[in-house]
């Protein structure tokens, strides 16, 4: 079963969604708010594979709701504003809704959320290892040998020990398949904290490699980084 969560302060269009979701046999709804701050505690305790997500909302809008979670799930972004569009796929979301949504539109938009280049791991299994595709082609690196991401338009980076890899995806989908020692550290970047040598006030240190550092996410890196260091 794939478990849902809607988020969007409109009553009538939340209605809407969880109408369409009970239409799809796999779809097993588990949230259902207009609260964006009940959804981000609601997401720390629970599993959530999809969420519909509102843009315009009070307290956080749905962009301000994506760069706060770590580990974000697969996304569909629905407004009744279309400016919002180009800005969104930033974030990697999966698809954009445009309100009112249509039945056709939906369907279209939920069979986006398996087409990812992702391979992506049985529940439950602890793996030591990132699955993906590259060159069409099935591939396993070894979480250890990976030094950091770096998001390149509309591809990934993957720089390890070895060499770098070049695959088709985005740094909100592959975060969702790395251990937790993987961190966010800059829009553009997701950095290995296992292998981090050194840290300044911009930057942290890689072998020989410098890894931005934003000030979005100094506070959590460090405290990462510091409890680390005590294992």
């Amino acid at each position: 079963m794939i478990k849902i969560g809607i988020i969007d302060d409109e009553i009538l269009a939340r209605k809407v969604l969880e109408d369409y979701c009970s239409k799809i046999d796999n779809f097993e709804l588990v949230l259902s708010t207009g609260n964006p701050l009940e959804f981000i505690n609601f997401a720390q305790l629970n599993d959530v594979d999809l969420i519909f997500l509102d843009i315009e909302m009070p307290e956080l809008n749905g962009m301000e709701i994506l760069r706060s979670m770590i580990k974000p799930p697969k996304v569909i972004l629905t407004t009744a504003y279309s400016e919002y569009a180009l800005e969104s796929y930033n974030y990697g979301v999966v698809d954009y809704l445009l309100k009112p949504i249509k039945i056709e539109r939906f369907l279209k938009a939920i069979n986006k959320v398996s087409t990812s280049n992702i391979i992506q791991p049985k529940k439950n299994s602890v793996s030591e290892e990132l699955q993906i595709k590259h060159d069409g082609m099935p591939l396993n690196i070894s979480f250890k040998s990976i030094l950091y991401i770096q998001s390149f338009g509309n591809y990934l980076k993957i720089f390890t020990d070895s060499r770098m890899y070049l695959i088709s995806e985005t740094l909100i989908n592959i975060t969702t398949l790395l251990s937790e020692n993987f961190q966010r550290t800059h829009k553009s970047y997701i950095t290995n904290l296992d292998r981090v040598t050194k840290a300044t006030r911009t930057h942290l240190l890689i072998e020989n490699n410098k890894v931005p550092m934003s000030a979005m996410y100094k506070v959590i890196v460090l405290k990462k980084l510091e409890v680390l260091a005590k294992l």
